[in-house]
């Protein structure tokens, strides 16, 4: 209750005004709470996916450089070969 202290008034439209206030501040505030809520989970997802990508990649980076190896392998074989042939 809002009171004036030198009277000792009591406004009942302030009260009135300052429940509302609250009430539509409570229904913001956990508007808010649930979209951060949603974000942080979203983050979350988004960290494991990117883990997983990384982990991903590295695999696909080694088999991509173990085939390089064996691509430069049959590439001097044939030469070999070619060099051989009359």
């Amino acid at each position: 209750m809002y009171c004036n202290t030198l009277k000792n008034t009591c406004y009942l439209l302030t009260i009135i005004n300052l429940l509302n206030y609250s009430g539509r501040m409570d229904a913001d505030l956990k508007a808010l709470e649930e979209k951060l809520s949603h974000l942080i989970s979203v983050c979350n997802d988004l960290r494991q996916e990117n883990a997983q990508l990384r982990l991903d990649l590295n695999v696909t980076q080694a088999d991509a450089a173990v085939l390089k190896a064996h691509m430069a392998q049959a590439s001097e074989r044939i030469e070999t070969l070619m060099e051989s042939l009359p």
